[in-house]
């Protein structure tokens, strides 16, 4: 049994055109449906949800090459599969976690969110850091294992099995529904 404070938010990370194709581990069809449902679960409770899109790389060096890169405006649309809200916020940053360089714990806090539940691509990058970034700030995190896809099933379920349980607790679609708050 999961549990899901009275006030969390629903952390949609990187569901975009660009990234999609990287749901290898869970395919894209799967991630996007079980996305939907925990979106209007959170929505009809009047909880957060967010929008998280990557709009490209930090300056720093890597195996690819230096320097940021941006992704071309197309690249960063949700897929017309992705339910959204115009209440939903909406995040954008040129780096791996969420939390960086964007206001978003600032609203969270402003919003009196003590947990942040998380879904999306991929598990072993924007996932994988967002999580951290929350633990880090003092959020309670889980991460909804059947909702996050990655390009190697390695790298999915060493974070799965290795990480988030350290700084969270992981849990099914259906574990999460269960134990949202009840409606008001």
């Amino acid at each position: 049994m999961i549990d899901i404070d009275a006030v969390a938010a629903l952390l949609v990370v990187d569901l975009q055109t660009l990234t999609l194709a990287n749901a290898r581990v869970v395919p894209a069809a799967d991630l996007l449906q079980r996305t939907n449902e925990l979106a209007e679960a959170f929505r009809a409770r009047g909880l957060p949800v967010v929008i998280g899109t990557s709009t490209g790389t930090p300056a720093g060096r890597n195996a690819y090459g230096a320097g940021g890169r941006q992704w071309p405006a197309e690249a960063l649309a949700a897929p017309p599969e992705l339910s959204l809200a115009d209440d939903d916020v909406r995040v954008s940053r040129s780096a791996l976690s969420l939390f960086a360089g964007t206001d978003l714990e600032t609203m969270l806090r402003a919003n009196h969110v003590t947990q942040v539940v998380l879904v999306g691509l991929a598990t072993s990058f924007g996932v994988e850091s967002t999580a951290r970034a929350a633990y880090d700030l003092g959020f309670n995190v889980v991460v909804v294992v059947d909702a996050v896809s990655d390009m190697r099933a390695e790298t999915h379920e060493n974070a799965l099995a290795n990480v988030f349980p350290v700084i969270g607790a992981v849990a099914t679609t259906g574990e999460v529904l269960e134990a949202l708050p009840p409606l008001r």
